[in-house]
């Protein structure tokens, strides 16, 4: 259990969604249907425990997390995982006698990863169900798949670690390529590849992400503030940003 949010937060698995671990609050709330949020791994590892800091966080902020992989889990995931994960928590919404059901916000899904899965999100981030795609340390490896940006219709945000980081070129270069009126943020911390997700509640990755699914999944305009307007929250600070139509 765990979390800086107002929810206990914990990771289960389920025999109806096999090959994927699902971080909740511990105690469904019973007046804030839960966002979804599909995570594809780094490494495209199939250890849904891997992010488990930043995940829990999520979670402890009132969103249902569904990372590919079981727990400790080993091998490799693919994109569809992310797509069986939307299924799944939309089916658990309507089914009877589900301890989900009435407590999912189904129109409010996010799909992000880092790395290997942030290429995953890419391809299934065309599904018009997807409300925000988020990559983190992550960019397309070939200008041959650079179809896949042209699909992209919901609002989208990149976090890098800075130039260290070895997707920070790629993360660059698909933000200069991807539809021009679509919503988008990029924001570069100098941490490298590997984030601040091992850090306690994933660190300053943590928190900024559970601001854009707070503003993007649930509305909530103070949360919008610190990624929008000249004096936004993570302007003049230790991240370099840059948005366009947010």
């Amino acid at each position: 259990m765990g979390g800086t949010g107002p929810h206990d937060a914990e990771y289960v698995t389920t025999w109806r969604l096999p090959d994927h671990t699902v971080y909740r609050p511990v105690d469904l709330p019973e007046d804030e249907p839960l966002p979804i949020v599909a995570w594809g791994n780094g490494a495209c590892r199939a250890d849904g425990t891997w992010f488990e800091n930043i995940l829990t966080e999520f979670a402890s902020h009132g969103f249902l997390v569904i990372a590919n992989g079981s727990p400790g889990g080993f091998g490799r995931t693919d994109p569809e995982m992310l797509t069986e994960a939307i299924d799944w928590a939309i089916e658990e919404n309507d089914r009877w006698f589900s301890e989900y059901r009435g407590h999912i916000d189904t129109d409010s899904v996010a799909v992000m990863g880092q790395s290997c899965g942030g290429l995953e999100t890419y391809e299934v981030a065309d599904d018009p169900r997807v409300d925000t795609t988020v990559l983190w340390n992550s960019g397309l490896l070939s200008d041959l798949d650079n179809h896949l940006l042209d699909d992209l219709h919901a609002p989208i945000a990149y976090f890098t670690g800075g130039p260290s980081d070895i997707a920070y070129e790629n993360a660059l270069d698909d933000y200069g390529r991807i539809p021009s009126d679509l919503p988008a943020f990029i924001g570069h911390l100098d941490v490298g590849h590997y984030g601040t997700f091992a850090e306690p509640n994933g660190g300053e990755y943590g928190r900024v992400g559970t601001a854009w699914l707070e503003w993007r999944l649930k509305g909530d305009e103070e949360a919008a503030r610190m990624f929008v307007g000249d004096d936004c929250g993570l302007c003049s600070t230790e991240w370099d940003t840059d948005s366009r139509n947010l």
